[in-house]
């Protein structure tokens, strides 16, 4: 996959070569560049921002050495590109979005800074807006970071097991049951005797049902957005049953 990166910081993508990402990026998975508005400029002193028309505090990001940059991202892309501008303002990245955002293989993710940009760049050159959550950053730099790490792990032979990414939690829908290691009995407490027992059957079924149970208490909005099946609504009901004595 290939990931294109405007941001006046690319130094913080550094940290992509590290675990997961870092293993991909080696092994020819992942591709990620960045491209520095500054490097852009048309004046001497390199300014990318202005103060905003019309008053008021902080500074604006300009539209043309952004959109220079964008450009060159876009010219590098493989083949055609999104262009996602990260901020507050857009539509919540899920394990859903990542999914669909993944079929695309070409993205450019425009990491803003100061008060915004300006509007007429995101006008022009932006295909969609993305948010990580409903909260303010400093910059768009750790959206971007976010939003690469999650779509990795969706990229074949990223992950060390094939079936990794289809257990992860909200992978479908729910959270993760709880995991144990060893040793067995951990200051007094025990691993459940189910994962102990070798029944292939009896542990996926208890995962399940940890896992409907976990999310119930935890995100019972997620359980809305489900159509449970009759296996699925027997266990849920069951560990309520286990939980409520």
């Amino acid at each position: 996959m290939w990931f294109g990166v405007v941001s006046l910081f690319p130094d913080m993508f550094s940290a992509l070569h590290y675990g997961i990402t870092g293993r991909a990026i080696k092994d020819g998975l992942l591709n990620v560049t960045c491209w520095n508005p500054r490097d852009f400029t048309q004046n001497k002193h390199r300014n990318v921002d202005d103060r905003p028309y019309g008053g008021g505090p902080g500074m604006i990001m300009m539209a043309q050495p952004l959109q220079d940059a964008i450009q060159a991202a876009k010219t590098a892309a493989p083949k055609k590109p999104t262009v996602i501008h990260l901020t507050p303002q857009g539509k919540h990245f899920t394990q859903e979005a990542a999914t669909k955002l993944y079929e695309k293989e070409n993205l450019v993710l425009i990491a803003g800074r100061y008060e915004g940009i300006d509007e007429r760049l995101l006008t022009q050159e932006v295909d969609e807006e993305w948010s990580i959550g409903d909260y303010v950053l400093s910059g768009g730099e750790l959206a971007a970071l976010t939003i690469i790490d999650v779509m990795t792990r969706l990229i074949p032979g990223a992950l060390g097991h094939e079936d990794s990414v289809a257990q992860d939690s909200l992978s479908c829908g729910l959270l993760k049951y709880p995991q144990y290691t060893r040793p067995d009995n951990f200051q007094g407490l025990d691993v459940p005797e189910v994962l102990l027992s070798g029944n292939h059957l009896a542990i996926e079924r208890w995962r399940l049902k940890q896992s409907l149970g976990k999310t119930w208490l935890k995100r019972p909005d997620l359980l809305t957005k489900l159509n449970l099946d009759k296996l699925q609504l027997e266990l849920l009901m069951e560990f309520i049953r286990e939980n409520k004595q």
